[in-house]
């Protein structure tokens, strides 16, 4: 919103924008090697436990000998978009103008590719930092359709992987995400309404409403980000990447009768096309 090159001064444009003078002029530090250490260690603890708020993790550190107060854990958790995961109720608001739409894949049998897609975020970390990762799953044949690598949460990036998987795999009957703030913007439900998609959403804190997607991330941090430490985020984009296309090819998957996703998508595909 500041334009440091405008003819006004920055301590006008701030006024005008009702911004406070110094909230334009911090400059965010940077992560500490000890806190991004910790960060990939709560990371790989909530895969396993995703029940675990602050509380429960900072005493599973503290087995391992590590010690943090549960405030700063929460703080990290809020950063790295993680929280505990159970049924609760929904007490909180939506922000003005977003909407929550109903769950709409409960009880649902689905048995054909483009039945319904789904979509989440996740944290990646790296060497030095971290980056998120959005990925669009295709649900009955697990195939990743589309994903973008990012150093932010914004909307943008998450609008960026539909458009390409609504341009290259044309549009699914249901679209789910969780509650996330990327998800109810308008920016990124528009997109879907638009293209005459059905959009469901988890029930708040409900991580098996999305357990699709939560089976991927599982997947690619243990086979793959967890066994590496990336360097850049162009390193980070071109190796997941070259992972989530050997996940969709040559992947064989137990659920999936020992098929890859992409025999499970364009297999089935061809038989009701032909059919």
């Amino acid at each position: 919103m500041i334009d440091r090159d405008h003819d006004l001064s920055i301590v006008r444009q701030a006024k005008v924008l009702k911004l406070a003078r110094s909230t334009v002029y911090y400059e965010p530090r940077p992560v500490s090697a000890e806190d991004l250490a910790l960060m990939r260690r709560l990371d790989e603890l909530h895969l396993d436990y995703p029940f675990a708020g602050a509380r429960m993790l900072r005493s599973l550190l503290r087995r391992e000998g590590v010690y943090a107060g549960r405030r700063h854990i929460a703080t990290l958790m809020k950063r790295m978009g993680i929280e505990a995961v159970y049924r609760r109720p929904n007490t909180s608001k939506p922000a003005p103008g977003h909407k929550i739409y109903p769950y709409l894949l409960r009880g649902l049998k689905i048995e054909r590719p483009d039945h319904a897609w789904a979509m989440d975020i996740t944290y990646i970390p790296m060497r030095r930092g971290f980056v998120y990762l959005a990925a669009v799953v295709d649900v009955f044949s697990r195939r990743v359709l589309a994903h973008r690598v990012s150093i932010t949460m914004e909307a943008a990036f998450c609008v960026e992987a539909v458009q390409e998987a609504l341009a290259k795999h044309g549009r699914p009957e249901i679209f789910n995400t969780d509650q996330g703030s990327q998800f109810t913007s308008l920016e990124f439900t528009d997109v879907l309404l638009d293209a005459k998609i059905a959009i469901s959403m988890d029930g708040k804190g409900a991580w098996r409403d999305n357990v699709f997607v939560e089976r991927l991330w599982r997947t690619v941090k243990y086979e793959e980000v967890y066994l590496r430490a990336y360097d850049s985020v162009s390193e980070a984009r071109a190796t997941i990447a070259k992972y989530l296309a050997f996940y969709n090819q040559g992947r064989p998957h137990s659920s999936l009768d020992g098929r890859t996703p992409d025999q499970a998508y364009f297999g089935t595909q061809a038989m009701v096309m032909a059919a």
